[in-house]
């Protein structure tokens, strides 16, 4: 039975409950799943409901003072708590949906000053990325290695999907289109925080994503404490830092990385 004693470390109790997600995903896929209709074409599965379950067991069992805020269930607990859990139980539903197996299990931990502890698990790679907020590691199986961000790879990972609230000052498609992105990147599309665990792990140069500020998301939280933990450069695509009422998320391996992205994007602040 899981107590406050079994994982004495929040990263621990992130991990495991990152951990019983993922199991939960991994042992639903293929089969033919109930959806739960969301609105203007989102919808949940049972998969995303079950998995959430499971993580908040492990959360309750270990943290049980505090609040939790679900993408299925929303937030039990007191709206103005301290610490609060954010949960997505399955990042990437679609591509679940119809069988592609890019998708994620995100669990962080926001104590007043941001996402600081935080895990985002592979459920079909079996890897966990997770952060204390000071450093940030992989796990595969029960080995740690240290997340090591590199633009090496080129590959830049853009969200296209709507709403587009910086249009037309800023639209995914047309950062793509953008001569110079053609000759110094290679575009990938990834709708799942997958993508920021990449960029922290080097498997990516950069992400990119519109949106509001993305820092309390329970889609996003993970991915941008991993990113800022490992050392990447992380901002809105208006050059604000997360927290402080940015516009969407570039998440670059390196400074010259960013810096080149935002040229392009072309959003920076008035201020600066």
């Amino acid at each position: 039975m899981i107590t406050t004693e079994t994982y004495p470390g929040d990263t621990d109790v992130a991990v495991a409950a990152a951990r019983a997600g993922a199991d939960v995903v991994r042992g639903l896929y293929g089969r033919r799943l109930a959806r739960i209709d969301k609105g203007a074409g989102d919808f949940a599965t049972e998969a995303d409901v079950a998995a959430e379950q499971a993580i908040l067991d492990v959360i309750r069992a270990a943290r049980p003072d505090d609040t939790v805020l679900g993408e299925e269930g929303g937030r039990r607990g007191a709206a103005d708590a301290a610490r609060q859990w954010l949960v997505d139980p399955l990042c990437g539903t679609l591509n679940y949906a119809v069988g592609t197996m890019l998708v994620a299990v995100n669990v962080a931990l926001r104590d007043g000053a941001g996402a600081v502890t935080a895990a985002v698990a592979d459920p079909f790679g079996g890897e966990v990325f997770h952060t204390d907020g000071t450093s940030a590691w992989v796990r595969d199986g029960a080995a740690d290695a240290p997340l090591v961000p590199s633009p090496g790879t080129r590959l830049v990972d853009v969200n296209l999907d709507p709403p587009f609230p910086s249009a037309p000052g800023f639209r995914g498609v047309d950062l793509l289109a953008h001569p110079e992105f053609g000759a110094r990147f290679r575009p990938r599309v990834v709708s799942t925080s997958l993508a920021l665990a990449w960029v922290a792990a080097g498997r990516r140069a950069a992400y990119v994503t519109d949106g509001g500020d993305l820092s309390g998301s329970v889609h996003f939280a993970a991915g941008i404490a991993l990113c800022g933990a490992a050392g990447c450069v992380v901002t809105g695509v208006d050059g604000v830092p997360p927290g402080e009422g940015g516009r969407g998320l570039v998440a670059a391996a390196d400074a010259e990385t960013h810096e080149l992205l935002m040229s392009m994007i072309g959003l920076r602040r008035k201020c600066q």
